[in-house]
């Protein structure tokens, strides 16, 4: 059974990106399932650190950003989320190419979500893993 409470489609989500940080990133969504959202991020000049490599906060956009946005496609349309803590752990160094971050829930309750979004290099290889608490609240009048 899926998660999804919204409509879904690459298409959908992507254009939800349109003049943000995410489309400055490159961020693209790339697969969904019923249990999770898949998204891409190039390691190049706009996700460096001064040193050349991936930074750390390019990560965590990653994975904020999927799991903020598979969060509100799993709430009722009177409903939203947003975030309450994030926490990330930097396990591998990245120069160039991309890397894939998969977000999926480890708790869909009616007031919280958290969600854990594990970041890999082309190869499989763990790049970052991220825990990303969300809160769900309820828009006024609804």
């Amino acid at each position: 059974m899926s998660m999804w409470k919204k409509a879904i489609s690459l298409d959908g989500l992507n254009a939800t990106s349109k003049n943000t940080l995410v489309e400055h990133l490159g961020i693209q969504y790339t697969h969904f399932d019923d249990n999770s959202l898949t998204g891409t991020m190039p390691v190049d000049s706009r996700t460096h650190q001064p040193l050349g490599m991936l930074h750390g906060g390019a990560s965590v956009v990653l994975a904020e950003t999927l799991g903020s946005l598979a969060a509100n496609m799993c709430v009722e349309e009177n409903k939203y989320c947003v975030g309450l803590d994030i926490n990330a752990n930097h396990i591998r160094a990245m120069r160039s190419g991309f890397v894939t971050g998969v977000a999926t829930p480890t708790h869909l309750g009616a007031t919280t979500q958290v969600w854990q979004i594990e970041i890999s290099d082309e190869r499989g290889r763990l790049v970052c893993t991220s825990r990303l608490t969300m809160a769900v609240l309820q828009h006024k009048g609804k």
